[in-house]
């Protein structure tokens, strides 16, 4: 099977002679394609948002509720003290930061980060409302909704929308199976990859296969199309499928879930032989530790390297819904945590990339004042959020929610600082656009880059 070299969805839609050869070979998938594709290609022919000199936004997801309490410190609070009898951390082991508050023993790598000025910590942060179920409370940190609304698509989908019109898929890319919602849109972008080399459709038959994969899919395709050209929801089965049904991804108004789906292949196959070439004109200069997040952290570096035009990444380090046992696993997952990130960060150092971009850490909450029964604590509410970069402010921003009992909410901290001023300040003054379409509301912004 014929199988050109394609580059980008820009150059491959522009090529005319390219396209007439494609459509020769594979006609159903491509002439039922082009139609839909042209438009975007021609607005793109005029589009300069490839972020390939940009700034970049990297998300660090820390999945499960991270225990902000044991995170930043406060080690000169008596109350913290009186409600962890056995978690607390001693203040002859807290990496202080000032009189007040300082990191977790295993966060050396935050620490070094710190005081080289790459640091910002921003305290208290949470919104009004919370809710305790990680499924719901990731919902409204990755759609930046409101507890009381639900709403489909995510704020960074909001983003590409609003500012990234006509960029190739990869303006967006997660290092994830699954697209994270935060990505979600109405025009969808970004994609998602385990590993570059897993990433794409394969092109050829090979040793042990009784197929040429890519050609069966587009058969499927062609078959599928052959009876009406849309599919009935009865008609889609699988878990691809499923997360259309599902939402996360989702065909336009005006186009057919098949159109959809062959659109998105398109974007899948153009992408895949961009990633597969960037990742090995890429480099990591530094020594990574071991680890799963770390692994996903030197891909990022080595794509940004390599000069792929994202704007954002995203990666995730799970393990921290720690309701017993939380003195073994909540130490060693910041320690894979800063570790994984001041190799990061000194990988974009000697990259000499590191001053356009900017790492910010969520989690969907924190964990209760005072710990359980089981040597861990349940869920929470506010808790801090972390920004490195070459360019951040660095040092403490935002209030320490108190401590005393009487200011607590049914024994929950009380934020300080709403989440989406952190978004606002990014959008802004980082990323340069209007965070009001983006966050569906006005927040205050909280600048952390300079």
């Amino acid at each position: 099977m014929h199988h050109p070299c394609l580059h980008t969805r820009r150059d491959f839609l522009r090529t005319t002679l390219l396209g007439g050869a494609l459509t020769w070979t594979v006609p159903t998938f491509l002439a039922d394609t082009f139609s839909t594709l042209h438009a975007a290609a021609f607005d793109s022919a005029t589009q300069i948002a490839t972020g390939k000199d940009a700034p970049i936004l990297v998300l660090l997801q820390l999945a499960g509720g991270n225990d902000g309490l044991n995170t930043l410190i406060p080690y000169a609070n008596d109350f913290y003290y009186q409600a962890r009898p056995t978690l607390a951390v001693k203040p002859g082991d807290v990496l202080k930061l000032d009189g007040q508050v300082g990191l977790h023993p295993s966060l050396v790598g935050f620490k070094a980060l710190y005081d080289s000025g790459n640091l910002g910590v921003i305290q208290g942060v949470g919104y009004p409302n919370p809710n305790r179920s990680h499924f719901r409370s990731t919902e409204i940190w990755e759609t930046a909704s409101d507890s009381g609304r639900n709403v489909h698509y995510g704020w960074i989908g909001r983003y590409f929308d609003n500012a990234c019109s006509g960029s190739d898929p990869t303006v967006g890319v997660s290092i994830s199976s699954e697209m994270p919602q935060a990505f979600w849109s109405p025009l969808p972008k970004g994609v998602a990859l385990r590993n570059p080399g897993s990433y794409r459709f394969d092109s050829g038959r090979r040793a042990g296969m009784s197929d040429d994969l890519t050609e069966a899919y587009y058969k499927e395709l062609n078959l599928a199309d052959g009876s009406n050209g849309d599919h009935s929801p009865g008609d889609m089965e699988g878990a691809s499928i499923g997360k259309l049904s599902s939402g996360s991804m989702t065909a336009g108004a005006s186009e057919s879930p098949l159109r959809f789906i062959e659109r998105t292949a398109l974007d899948a196959q153009v992408s895949s032989d961009k990633i597969l070439s960037i990742t090995k004109a890429g480099q990591n200069r530094v020594v990574y530790p071991q680890s799963a997040l770390a692994n996903d952290l030197k891909l990022v570096a080595r794509l940004i390297d390599g000069g792929l035009s994202s704007r954002v990444y995203f990666v995730s380090q799970g393990s921290y819904d720690t309701h017993r046992g939380q003195a073994g696993t909540h130490p060693r997952n910041l320690k894979d945590l800063g570790d994984a990130l001041l190799a990061f960060c000194n990988d974009l150092k000697a990259q000499r990339n590191f001053d356009r971009v900017v790492v910010m850490t969520f989690s969907e909450f924190g964990r209760r004042v005072h710990e359980n029964g089981s040597g861990g604590t349940d869920h929470g509410t506010a808790s801090p959020q972390f920004i490195f970069g070459g360019r951040v402010k660095a040092g403490l921003a935002g209030a320490y929610p108190s401590l005393d009992p009487a200011g607590l909410d049914h024994g929950d901290l009380v934020h300080t600082v709403d989440f989406r001023s952190v978004y606002a300040g990014l959008l802004e003054n980082w990323l340069k656009t209007d965070s009001q379409p983006v966050l569906q509301g006005r927040f205050q912004p909280l600048s952390m880059v300079v």
